[in-house]
């Protein structure tokens, strides 16, 4: 295990579902304590026993525990919005995040008899990180792990191959999701630009979704001719 730069306490919303908890339990395998975040506290807590449980024999592991989303919010230095885009607005707005880096790594998505595809936001102008911003404006808020399966995240191998790619108006926001990403790909993430290209990124995972099931994989991204310091 690589010892994270900065040891984070992490409040992950929607950390019973498979992306929230494969998350959860990638930031805990690297040192950061987690709260798993739910409508209730006994929902959370059984899955943050499993994520412990996964994590017996890690050497330097953080602590995973459970919580409402409120309380998992209230002491948290970042929150992950890992959440279904419907009731994502009204949950957004409901939680205490002023002050906060928020990082959302919410796909709104639609499926019809073709596959996966994007919705429509805002006219074509806006995003889910979009949206978080505009509800709690005295957080800030990134966009990153769109694009990452949750099936990997709950997986054996100690690193995923592939990039995190992270979005954002504020350097130092943007900062704490890069270095977070290591805890996934074991390099920091990649600084993708600002916050609308989460446009981009949010429906792309339709993109990831179709390849999946034409090649019975679960599909990642690698971004070429980046130096990464020699990660």
């Amino acid at each position: 295990m690589t010892e994270p730069v900065t040891s984070y306490r992490i409040a992950v919303m929607g950390g019973t579902g498979p992306q929230g908890k494969g998350l959860g339990y990638r930031f805990a395998r690297q040192g950061h304590t987690v709260v798993l975040g739910s409508r209730s506290a006994e929902k959370a807590v059984p899955v943050a026993e499993e994520v412990t449980a996964r994590l017996a024999g890690v050497e330097g592991a953080g602590t995973v525990s459970g919580a409402s989303n409120a309380e998992a919010c209230a002491e948290a230095d970042v929150v992950v919005l890992a959440v279904p885009w419907d009731g994502h607005d009204d949950l957004v707005a409901s939680l205490p995040l002023e002050g906060k880096t928020v990082v959302s790594c919410v796909n709104p998505l639609a499926f019809d008899k073709r596959g996966a595809h994007g919705q429509v936001i805002n006219g074509g102008e806006g995003s889910a990180a979009e949206s978080a911003q505009a509800l709690a404006p005295e957080a800030t808020v990134v966009g990153a792990f769109h694009n990452v399966s949750a099936v990997l995240l709950w997986g054996e191998e100690e690193y995923l191959d592939e990039d995190v790619l992270v979005v954002g108006d504020s350097v130092d926001a943007k900062g704490v999701a890069i270095e977070l990403a290591r805890s996934v790909s074991g390099r920091p993430g990649i600084d993708a630009g600002k916050l609308r290209l989460a446009r981009q990124l949010e429906p792309f995972t339709a993109v990831l979704i179709s390849i999946n099931r034409k090649y019975k994989t679960h599909a990642g991204i690698r971004i070429s001719g980046v130096d990464l310091g020699g990660e």
